[in-house]
């Protein structure tokens, strides 16, 4: 393999909905799981398992890695670390951004959470959401919030690519991505403004603690933000994937993002000035309607169909991979999603063959821990 220059490392935060393994519904099971995560065998594969805010889901953390066969296996291994973990207690991990099935879930017990509970109401009630945080390596914070100004256009497009949340409490919500609407419940979630410094970021952020509404600085939920304990930029606005592939596509395709304006800020190229507000615009679309309808494109700033946006974002990040194979098997991956669609397609195809969420979560446990070939995918 042709090696361009050296690779930032990528790595990735996958939440995952815990399951019955015979019901198939929502358990709260993340503590007995976590706890047992400690086994040696477990360890081994480099996955660490942790709780979410809900017990009815879990977090995988992956150790920062570089190529995308190294990003695909620790995809691969977190989530089989994750489902063997719960099998352990009769429950089962799966890649689904949202429960098909209506489900009053329960809280973590931490000081944190019953704080938050307290605070914001239904809105900490109902957010059973899975979500997928992508970490990218950076020299500074400086360098950082230039990344963070300078991707603001091509996120929404990263949205649609990954949308894998249709159903909410038991409905068709209509939307490719619906946790992403869940989401932006949150006060500070979503779009973010230009700064132009890491001095104005943390000015920004300073501003946000101090007007005592967010508990810390992990509240702070943009759709992409400095990391508060590594040298990364955390891109936050994607759904947990469905297909491990589709989930190493976009990690790597972030990571040339990431490089792409990397190297814009190096080269003097100012940010894009696209209004915050316009870019709430542009998420809405990618939430509402994944790759299956029009975007908004990020250049034109008109809609378009989400192949040409997917073209744009390809041609923007093209020279920023880590090698041409790399660059090639993005390209092939993209291509599939928008040829067979999203996880939310996915979903509503297991959906439509008997109108049940049981197949639907049954048919997700199979994608989950092995990748479908493209040709039957949908």
């Amino acid at each position: 393999m042709t090696q361009l220059r050296h690779a930032r490392r990528v790595g990735i935060e996958e939440e995952l909905l815990l399951v019955d393994g015979q019901t198939l519904r929502p358990v709260p099971v993340s503590g007995m799981v976590v706890d047992g995560h400690a086994d040696e065998h477990v360890l081994l594969r480099g996955a660490v398992l942790e709780s979410e805010v809900k017990r009815e889901q879990i977090e995988v953390v992956s150790p920062p890695r570089s190529t995308f066969d190294e990003i695909l296996q620790a995809v691969t291994t977190g989530r089989r670390a994750a489902d063997d973990g719960a099998r352990v207690f009769g429950a089962r991990a799966v890649a689904l951004a949202t429960s098909p099935v209506r489900c009053n879930s329960h809280t973590v017990p931490s000081q944190r959470y019953i704080t938050m509970r307290e605070r914001f109401g239904l809105t900490m009630v109902e957010q059973l959401t899975n979500g997928f945080h992508v970490h990218v390596t950076i020299e500074s914070d400086e360098e950082g919030v230039a990344v963070l100004d300078r991707i603001r256009p091509w996120l929404p497009v990263v949205l649609a690519l990954s949308a894998n949340s249709p159903f909410w409490w038991g409905a068709d919500s209509e939307y490719a991505s619906y946790r992403y609407q869940a989401w932006l419940r949150w006060p500070t979630a979503g779009a973010y403004d230009r700064y132009g410094s890491a001095s104005a970021y943390e000015a920004t952020v300073d501003r946000l603690l101090q007007s005592g509404v967010c508990l810390d600085s992990g509240m702070i939920y943009f759709d992409a933000r400095l990391s508060s304990h590594a040298p990364t930029v955390e891109v936050r606005i994607a759904d947990v994937c469905l297909h491990p592939e589709d989930a190493a596509c976009l990690a790597v395709l972030i990571r040339a993002l990431v490089e792409a304006a990397a190297a814009e800020w190096r080269n003097g190229t100012p940010a894009d000035d696209i209004p915050t507000d316009l870019l709430r615009l542009a998420a809405w679309r990618a939430s509402r309607f994944g790759v299956s309808g029009q975007l908004l494109h990020p250049i034109r700033r008109r809609p378009a169909a989400a192949a040409a946006c997917v073209r744009a974002l390809l041609n923007h990040v093209d020279d920023h991979f880590s090698t041409p194979e790399e660059r090639a098997r993005v390209r092939r991956g993209l291509a599939g999603i928008l040829r067979y669609g999203s996880g939310a397609a996915t979903q509503r195809a297991a959906w439509a063959v008997r109108g049940s969420w049981v197949d639907v979560v049954s048919d997700a446990l199979e994608r989950t821990r092995f990748d479908e070939p493209e040709s039957t995918r949908v």
